[in-house]
């Protein structure tokens, strides 16, 4: 058996882009996926896709903005399957922009999905895996978190605040948790459609257009942490296009 088959692995901003693929390949290595996402439309159609091909799945309409939601999420896990093996706190906006913009709506959407969406995903498993004994938070940060750039600070910010946040909460741990950080570079999804200023919305989807890696790599990296032994915690790993600078 794999070190995903059986699991039951909770993922946000499931609907598109690396959550998609995520949840794709887990349930196709055998693990009982549950979704979250603000379009439920999607997840629906996600949804069906995996049972078709033989998977196991639920999901939920889910906006990581609102605490609520995030555990209602990780609840209806708990009720269905009796557990959590797995959080994979992947939901994540990207509106980046100059600062002489002045796009704040755009900055606080990125602090509320990018940081709080993950603080609230922890604060809904944390006490889950406490009881239990076990549990994996896999978090989504970006090689943005490692290297900063002009009009990706405010991004870059909330990218190296998820890096923090997980780094401490590895710390505090214990032996019996897992922590795993995730710092994907340029990837096809569709991070470009929330992209409100249109100069750099055009820089951002002709860069992705040319050296942008398919979702399904970082999906990979996921499952690797994922499958390792309870005693192994794969600290972070770092992907990115072979030409990404």
């Amino acid at each position: 058996m794999s070190g995903i088959e059986g699991k039951v692995v909770v993922v946000t901003g499931a609907s598109s882009g690396i959550g998609e693929a995520t949840a794709l390949l887990l349930a196709e290595r055998g693990a009982k996926v549950v979704l979250g996402a603000r379009r439920p439309d999607r997840l629906a159609a996600l949804a069906e896709r995996i049972t078709r091909a033989g998977g196991e799945v639920a999901h939920a309409s889910t906006d990581v903005r609102r605490r609520e939601d995030v555990t209602a999420l990780v609840d209806s896990a708990c009720e269905r399957y009796g557990r959590i093996d797995v959080l994979v706190n992947n939901a994540g906006v990207m509106p980046i922009s100059p600062f002489d913009a002045l796009r704040v709506q755009d900055w606080e959407d990125m602090v509320d999905v990018n940081i709080k969406g993950v603080l609230y995903g922890i604060a809904a498993a944390l006490p889950v895996f406490r009881r239990q004994g076990f549990g994996h938070f896999v978090n989504t940060a970006s090689t943005a978190g490692h290297r900063i750039v002009p009009n990706q600070a405010v991004y870059a910010g909330t990218k190296h605040a998820v890096r923090a946040i997980s780094e401490g909460l590895r710390q505090e741990a214990g032996d019996r948790l897992r922590v795993t950080i995730v710092s994907p570079g340029m990837t096809r999804t569709n991070f470009a459609d929330g992209v409100t200023d249109p100069e750099t919305k055009a820089r951002l989807t002709e860069s992705g257009d040319s050296i942008a890696m398919p979702p399904e790599a970082v999906a990979r990296a996921i499952a690797f942490a994922i499958e390792q032994p309870a005693d192994i915690d794969t600290g972070e790993i770092v992907i990115r296009p072979t030409a990404q600078a």
